[in-house]
């Protein structure tokens, strides 16, 4: 909490503070032509166009009359943004030039900083003097932007701020970089990761190609092409912030937002085309209201994390709106990844509290698995059993012996795994028959229909299924029961059935499955989530038990 407040203090002092200007100037007037005493001081200008109309591929001459307020602190330095190339003139003295002006012309950058003369920066009335041509991009026609600063803040304040947004781009690289890595190797595809990290790298594509034009010069010629990638890349973003907060915060109507929000931004973009400061401004807009209305279900629904989410759209409102555009969007930006990085920490958390029950269920399970097998009347059953049959018939007493030691020795592998090979399964079934056939004293035959030796399965849940076979059924006139797995693979699922052919005991009450369907279903979700069915019922021929497992 002190570090945001120390952050919104940081908004609120960068929103309060004004540059003084040190200068005014007045509407530039514009004339087609050329010659070189249109750059002198004393020329009169004053029927000269206030509009530049259509120069074609001539030269024309601009000038702008300024008036110095104060002595600058240094060198005085002035910064031109305007098209075209042209030699600069400051009281009628060169000063400079921005690419070529002679034919053919050589293309100047949009934006371009000369140095003026201590002899020529007193306080008072100047006079810029612009010779210049614009044969490319002839029907744009976009004004002179003028500035007078100190010649070292007008070339150090663009590698401040570069310095300050190289380190959010790189912070955003790195995330980006992260999450993709997370997303990729993890079992659970979240798709919110994804999306983040998509966010996140198209938020350092956005932060690189706006600030790319202080490390490269783009001739005038390729100006748009910057603002082109920079309003499809804000579009980007505008769609994937409100997907995002729609995914996290389980919202209803996805699709109906997604489309609408899609609609929005392309009209915005068809009705601006070639617009392209405003057109961005009304994507933000755009994305910030669904953001908005999806954050307000959200809290409706008492979904953590959303309050915070919309103080920080709040935030991220107020910065953009008492800022300058420029650093506005990207401060109202970063409040919002920072909003979706908070929900994905408590993500993270639901994540880890899953796993951690997941843990603590996957032990239950083994020790449940465990107790099936020790619990104490069958050991006492089975000790008494075999104490009569070595007594009895000492061979068939060691055959017991070996059959009891192979299953507690089958129990004993599988009883940490979570998912056994089904060859595995079958043949601690068919052990388990071999110890009840003397415990009982009883004929039981296993068959099998369509296994595939290759599959999985949960521990010991078909052998769950036969020993409620055991218990509830009596033999058939034959003087057996029968036990029958059967394995099907559809397109979409596979399915095991169990069939008991047997007598059913007659039932005092409905016959539910009591711990060991329970200890079933819990394997079944351990291991497939939500995507099992488990039936079990009774038939004329006996019982019969399906379990359908559905493919990913």
């Amino acid at each position: 909490m002190q570090r945001l407040l120390i952050f919104i203090s940081f908004i609120l002092i960068l929103s309060s503070c004004k540059q003084n200007d040190i200068f005014q100037d007045q509407p530039s007037v514009y004339q087609t032509g050329d010659n070189l005493l249109w750059a002198k001081t004393t020329f009169n200008d004053q029927h000269w166009k206030n509009e530049r109309g259509n120069t074609s591929d001539k030269l024309f001459w601009i000038r702008s009359h300024v008036r110095l307020l104060q002595s600058p602190n240094g060198p005085l330095g002035l910064k031109i943004q305007s098209f075209g190339s042209f030699d600069v003139y400051w009281d009628g003295v060169l000063i400079g030039s921005n690419g070529r002006v002679a034919k053919p012309e050589i293309a100047g950058t949009e934006r371009s900083v000369f140095s003026v003369p201590d002899s020529l920066s007193a306080k008072g009335p100047h006079l810029l003097a612009l010779r210049a041509r614009q044969s490319y991009k002839q029907t744009t026609q976009r004004g002179v932007d003028i500035k007078l600063d100190n010649y070292i803040s007008l070339l150090k304040s663009p590698l401040i701020m570069m310095s300050f947004m190289n380190l959010m781009a790189g912070a955003f690289l790195i995330a980006a970089i992260y999450y993709f890595f997370l997303f990729a190797n993890s079992k659970r595809k979240e798709y919110t990761i994804l999306i983040f990290a998509i966010i996140c790298l198209l938020f350092f594509a956005l932060l690189i190609i706006e600030y790319i034009k202080f490390y490269i010069d783009i001739p005038y010629t390729h100006f748009f092409v910057r603002m082109e990638v920079i309003g499809w890349l804000t579009f980007s973003i505008s769609l994937f912030v409100p997907l995002y907060f729609s995914i996290q915060f389980n919202f209803k109507w996805k699709v109906l937002l997604f489309s609408a929000l899609f609609s929005t931004l392309t009209a915005i973009y068809i009705l601006n085309l070639g617009h392209y400061d405003w057109t961005a401004i009304l994507y933000s807009l755009a994305m910030w209201v669904s953001a908005v209305v999806v954050v307000l279900y959200a809290i409706i629904q008492k979904e953590k994390g959303s309050i915070i989410v919309l103080t920080g759209l709040i935030l991220s409102a107020i910065a953009v709106n008492f800022l300058y555009y420029d650093l506005g969007i990207f401060i109202g930006f970063t409040i919002i990844v920072l909003c979706m990085l908070y929900l994905h920490t408590l993500r993270v958390r639901v994540i880890e509290e899953e796993h951690q029950s997941s843990v603590l269920l996957s032990s239950r399970l083994k020790l449940e698995l465990i107790k099936k097998n020790i619990q104490p009347h069958f050991l006492r059953n089975t000790l008494t059993s075999l104490i009569d049959w070595v007594e009895e018939s000492p061979k068939k007493g060691v055959e017991f012996i070996q059959a009891l030691a192979g299953e507690f020795d089958i129990m004993n592998d599988i009883s940490d795994a979570e998912l056994i090979p089904i060859h595995k399964e079958i043949a601690l079934c068919k052990t388990h028959l071999s110890v009840m056939q003397f415990r009982k004293e009883m004929r039981y035959e296993w068959e099998e229909s369509g296994i595939d030796e290759a599959e999985f399965i949960p521990p010991a849940i078909i052998h769950t299924i036969l020993e409620n076979g055991i218990t509830h059924s009596m033999p058939l006139a034959d003087g057996k029961i029968y036990f029958l797995l059967s394995f099907q693979r559809a397109l979409n699922y596979k399915i095991y059935t169990f069939e008991t052919r047997a007598e059913n005991r007659l039932l005092t009450k409905e016959r539910k499955g009591g711990n060991g369907f329970q200890y079933i279903r819990a394997r079944l979700t351990e291991s497939y989530g939500d995507r099992w069915e488990f039936i079990s019922e009774a038939v004329p021929q006996g019982w019969v038990t399906t379990i359908k497992l559905y493919h990913k």
